[in-house]
C-alpha cells in the first residue's frame, strides 16, 4: 500500500512550484501553496480534495470545516465557500489533489453497485470523511501515472474510477448515490442551486425556486439550509458579493457599479452587505487585493 510520503512526493513531483496545475487527466487538479492565505470566495463544484501536505479552512454559512491528510472534503453541489490555506511553508507546502466528480460515471457505479435508499432528508453539500488506506493507494497511483503519459492516457480513467467506486461504497456513499438521482431530495435541491446561480442578479421568489425544486416552500427552506447551511436568499447574496468582488478587483469597476451589475438597487445596502461578508467596504476590500496581486 502507498504512504502519504509516496503521495505527497507524487503531488510534489507535477506541482513544482505554487500555483494550480491541470493534469494530462480530465478534471484532475494539483495545488500548491507555499504560504498561509488570506480567505477567499470561491465556489466549489461537486468536487472531491484530497490533501498529501498541509492544512486547509473552508467556511459554508456559519460552518466551518477544516480539512488535512486525515480527512477528504467532498462537495456535492455548486456551493459558495470561503476557503484559506491555513498551514503551509516553503519547506512543507500545501499540497493537494482535487477530482471532479463525473456524474457519468458516478450513475454507472451506483447501478452497479447500489446502497440502502438513503434519508428523506437531503444530505448536506459539503462534508469531510476520514481517509482510508484503500483511498490513499488508489490517489497516490493516480498522481504517480502522470511520470508516463501513456499509462495516464490508458490507466487513468480506471484509476479514476476506483476512486470514485471507494468514494461511493464510503461513509459519504448515500450522498453520491443521491447525485446519481434527479429526483431526490439533493437532485431537487440542486436544480434549484443551479437555477439560483444562473439569476442570482434578479429577483429571488421563494415559492418559484421551491416550484422548480418541485417542493412545497417550508419542505423547500428547509431542505435547502441542510445542504447549503443557509437560506437561499443568503446563497444568492454570497453569489452577487463574489461576481462584485470579481468586477471591482479584476474588471475596475467602482463599488456602486459592482453593486448594480450583480442586482443592488441600493449602493448603501450593497456596502452593508458586502462589509459584513468580507470585514470591510467593497472599495477597501478591492484597493487591498489588487495590492496584493501587484
Amino acid at each position: 500500500m502507498a504512504s502519504l510520503a509516496e503521495f505527497r512526493d507524487a503531488i510534489a513531483r507535477h506541482a513544482p512550484r505554487d500555483g494550480t496545475f491541470d493534469c494530462r487527466l480530465p478534471g484532475v487538479k494539483l495545488i500548491r501553496c507555499s504560504t498561509p492565505t488570506m480567505p477567499m470566495p470561491v465556489i466549489y463544484e461537486p468536487t472531491v480534495c484530497f490533501v498529501a501536505q498541509g492544512r486547509k479552512r473552508a467556511l459554508l454559512g456559519s460552518s466551518v470545516y477544516y480539512y488535512d491528510p486525515s480527512c477528504y472534503l467532498l462537495a456535492s453541489v455548486g456551493l459558495p465557500v470561503m476557503g484559506a490555506v491555513i498551514e503551509a511553508t516553503a519547506a512543507q507546502p500545501y499540497l493537494s489533489l482535487q477530482i471532479d466528480l463525473d456524474a457519468a460515471v458516478l450513475g454507472e457505479l451506483a447501478l452497479q453497485y447500489p446502497r440502502p435508499a438513503a434519508e428523506h432528508r437531503a444530505p448536506a453539500g459539503l462534508s469531510l470523511n476520514a481517509m482510508t488506506s484503500g483511498l490513499l493507494d488508489a490517489t497516490t497511483r493516480l498522481v504517480a501515472l502522470l511520470d508516463s503519459p501513456a499509462d495516464a492516457e490508458a490507466l487513468g480513467p480506471l484509476a479514476l474510477r476506483e476512486i470514485l467506486y471507494r468514494l461511493l461504497t464510503g461513509p459519504d456513499g448515500s450522498v453520491l448515490q443521491a447525485m446519481t438521482h434527479g429526483d431526490s431530495r439533493h437532485g431537487q435541491i440542486a436544480r434549484a442551486i443551479l437555477w439560483i446561480r444562473a439569476n442570482f442578479r434578479g429577483a429571488c421568489r421563494i415559492d418559484e425556486v421551491a416550484r422548480i425544486a418541485g417542493m412545497s416552500r417550508s419542505s423547500f427552506h428547509a431542505h435547502f439550509k441542510t445542504v447549503t447551511a443557509m437560506s437561499p436568499l443568503e446563497f444568492r447574496t454570497q453569489l452577487r458579493m463574489q461576481e462584485a468582488r470579481r468586477l471591482m478587483v479584476s474588471g475596475g469597476l467602482d463599488a456602486a457599479d459592482a453593486g448594480h451589475r450583480v442586482g443592488y438597487e441600493s449602493p448603501s445596502q450593497f456596502s452593508r452587505d458586502y462589509a459584513r461578508l468580507f470585514g470591510m467596504p467593497p472599495a477597501t476590500d478591492a484597493q487591498r487585493l489588487r495590492l496584493a496581486d501587484a
